[in-house]
């Protein structure tokens, strides 16, 4: 006989720059420096990483990430970087080991990634939200491309998101002026998902990541390589991939028991197989 697998622990993390709560198969993050708006220093990038770790270790279904307090997140916080003459922060080096890894592994993360941007997010914040899936956001939400602001450029992937969502007019604005960008407005102009009164986010926020963990996860993965890979290939390419990912999908168990369940008139019951 074979010995019945341990499923994995999901871990629960209650204190520190990023916590970890679990509701169901939902893994919810939250980053935690209240009283800096959420903004990244180091220790928060490797608390981040942990909590990602934990969160596929865990199995989690969907994952909903917001911040705590007023704010989404202000992006990197000025006040860990070195500004000594000689010594300065290389930002290349910073951007190439915590930011840049970050976004490619949201877009990589073969779950949902929700986003419920529940104040300011500005600078690297905004883009962090960005790489997420689907972004929600309360109406006192406001997205910020506040790098022009120390004479930088957007990063994060902020001048991939920028100009792919919104075309190269909006996206140069937004950019070279810093203004601000308000909840409702990204939504009109199709940045991101829904934007909502501010005491039902986290409510809906977590009702959507719930009803997307009972999903086909191994179809919403799929769903998400191939839209993520047509920003860079030819619709001959795009088509072979469909084929390829349809003809895998077509050989799994929740196909046919999607398949199963709408002949016989039943609920489906998904398990990500």
């Amino acid at each position: 006989m074979h010995a019945t697998p341990t499923p994995s622990p999901r871990t629960a993390v209650d204190a520190g720059p990023v916590l970890l709560a679990w509701h169901g198969d939902v893994a919810v993050v939250t980053l935690n420096r209240p009283d800096k708006l959420n903004s990244f220093t180091r220790e928060m990038h490797a608390a981040l990483v942990q909590a990602l770790d934990h969160a596929e270790a865990g199995h989690a279904r969907a994952l909903l990430l917001t911040g705590a307090g007023r704010g989404f997140c202000a992006g990197q916080d000025l006040a860990d970087l070195d500004f000594t003459p000689g010594r300065m922060t290389d930002l290349g080096d910073l951007i190439d080991s915590a930011f840049n890894p970050l976004v490619r592994r949201l877009q990589a993360m073969p779950l949902p990634v929700i986003a419920a941007v529940n104040g300011t997010a500005a600078g690297a914040g905004a883009n962090l939200a960005l790489a997420c899936d689907i972004v929600l956001a309360a109406r006192s939400a406001s997205f910020i491309q506040a790098f022009i602001k120390i004479g930088l450029v957007p990063d994060s992937g902020g001048t991939w998101f920028l100009p792919k969502r919104l075309g190269m007019a909006r996206a140069l604005g937004l950019a070279m002026t810093g203004d601000k960008l308000s909840a409702d407005e990204a939504e009109k102009w199709g940045l991101i998902w829904e934007a909502m009164d501010d005491p039902l986010l986290m409510e809906q926020a977590l009702a959507l990541a719930t009803h997307l963990a009972a999903q086909p996860t191994r179809a919403l993965a799929a769903i998400k390589r191939a839209m993520y890979a047509s920003a860079t290939q030819t619709l001959d390419a795009q088509l072979d991939m469909e084929r390829d990912l349809q003809r895998a999908l077509g050989g799994s168990h929740d196909y046919a028991e999607g398949v199963n369940a709408f002949l016989e008139k039943r609920a489906p019951r998904f398990t990500g197989q």
